[in-house]
């Protein structure tokens, strides 16, 4: 029998309709099922690009809902008092939501959780953003792993449920609750001129998320272990901004990956071991929540790096003028695009944090304000990882050479051509859509000269295995 009371369902970082948990979750409940996405605190602290990125996603969703006779409630405030609000309007008997893992987000949970089960609703959080719990995987000793390889192994033959179809119908209540207008939250205010380069880039909802895993799987997951860190080649999968967001599921990718590996295709395996990585990351979020904001290793926190992000390097470095090509060509993509490859984020992290000596602290943030795929876990883990002071076995300190990564990964400068503007007689026109992206106060045009190395890499390397040194004495 249908139950009278609706479910209040809370969209966060999940937003599709396949595979969902927590929607399954409502449905089983029976009655009405009333979605609804909160503009709380949190969401207001999200750099530029995300916030923005988000809000193409959340029109996504709410046109999806559309199509199986509902629709996506918008409200704007404190979670808790939105929620209680919105009880009171629709006889709501139970909220549930999806599970996130961020210090911010697990005390905000936990004390919405407990005032609506003191109120006598039914609250609970629910699975979906990840393959494995990360309190589900210990060691032997009962502990929680440290170091990546371990961690995949402990994994990777485990038994993971298959991913849920989306349902044809929502039910819906007998009236609505008011929704504010998403374009009234203006989420893209501060992607200024940026928004329109950047837009076509975007390949935003559950949709579009399928498709890509699709022609991903049918193509280039066979060369991918060869061809992922070339990055002047298409040779990812390019999920990671529809994974931010919950557009698709762990699971769906997981699954996808497996049946790949079965028909033979080669780098199906290293795929499925970078879904892990970004297991690994949300473990150590979850078990050591200090490393999105402190040295995970606590014996750097003694070393000196700079911390004034207003250091004339430090301005070079966030505005792709270095004079260091690989540098300066991944910096510029992420403007264009709001993604960086992956083997260009190490470099430019590595160079941030070793040739010009500065914190991680201090990318971490431009990276959130910047990426459209920026994630809470992966850029917390890949900051301190390619800085040193976080989860690594790597037994000596490492200093990447963009020099040398670029000969290796672009040896043809594919990459750097289709980045850099200056000094080419016809400019590729991603590099001048660079130009155009960027805030005009820095008063950059594609005439002005290259400039010079603003540190000289063996310089750079000597001077940080000497504090290294220093540090360690």
């Amino acid at each position: 029998m249908q139950q009278a009371h609706p479910t209040l369902l809370w969209f966060r970082r999940d937003l599709r309709l396949s595979d969902h948990p927590a929607l399954l979750a409502a449905l089983a409940r029976g009655g009405p099922v009333i979605p609804v996405f909160i503009h709380d605190p949190l969401v207001e602290g999200l750099g530029a690009a995300p916030k923005w990125r988000l809000a193409l996603s959340l029109d996504d969703l709410a046109s999806r809902l559309e199509g199986t006779g509902s629709r996506l409630i918008l409200r704007r405030g404190e979670a808790l008092g939105v929620l209680r609000e919105l009880v009171r309007e629709t006889g709501a008997g139970a909220v549930f939501w999806s599970r996130a893992y961020d210090p911010d987000s697990v005390t905000r949970d936990k004390a919405v959780k407990a005032a609506l089960t003191g109120d006598g609703l039914e609250a609970g959080s629910h699975a979906g953003h990840l393959l494995f719990e990360p309190w589900s995987v210990e060691t032997g000793s009962g502990s929680f792993y440290k170091v990546y390889t371990p961690f995949w192994n402990a994994v990777r033959d485990r038994s993971v449920d298959a991913p849920a179809a989306a349902p044809e119908s929502i039910p819906a209540p007998v009236s609505w609750p008011q929704s504010d207008a998403l374009s009234d939250w203006r989420m893209g205010a501060a992607m200024n001129r940026g928004a329109d380069i950047c837009g076509p880039w975007q390949r935003v909802g559950e949709a579009a998320a399928l498709g890509r895993l699709g022609g991903f799987v049918s193509g280039a997951i066979g060369d991918y272990r060869e061809r992922r860190d070339l990055p002047g080649e298409d040779g990812t999968s390019s999920l990671s901004e529809n994974l931010a967001l919950g557009e698709i599921s762990p699971r769906r990718c997981w699954y996808a990956g497996q049946r790949a590996l079965h028909e033979g295709r080669a780098g199906a395996e290293t795929w499925l071991k970078e879904l892990v990585w970004r297991e690994f990351a949300y473990h150590l979020l979850w078990h050591t929540p200090r490393i999105v904001d402190a040295n995970w290793r606590s014996e750097w926190d003694a070393f000196p790096w700079n911390r004034d992000e207003t250091r004339p390097e430090v301005i070079a470095w966030k505005q792709g003028r270095t004079g260091v090509p690989f540098v300066d060509a991944a910096m510029r993509e992420m403007y264009v695009t709001g993604r960086m490859h992956n083997r260009a984020r190490m470099i430019v992290a590595s160079y941030l944090t070793k040739h010009l000596m500065s914190h991680w602290r201090i990318g971490q943030a431009w990276f959130e304000s910047c990426l459209t795929d920026w994630d809470p876990a992966s850029n917390a883990m890949g900051w301190q990882w390619s800085a040193g002071s976080g989860p690594d076995a790597t037994p000596y300190f490492r200093v990447f050479n963009p020099e040398t990564q670029a000969a290796k990964f672009d040896p043809e400068s594919v990459y750097l051509d289709r980045w850099i503007a200056e000094g080419r007689r016809e400019p590729a026109p991603e590099a001048l859509s660079y130009f155009k992206a960027i805030p005009r106060s820095w008063g950059l045009s594609p005439g002005d000269p290259y400039p010079a190395p603003i540190v000289g890499l063996k310089e750079g390397r000597a001077r940080a295995l000497a504090a290294y040194e220093a540090a360690k004495a």
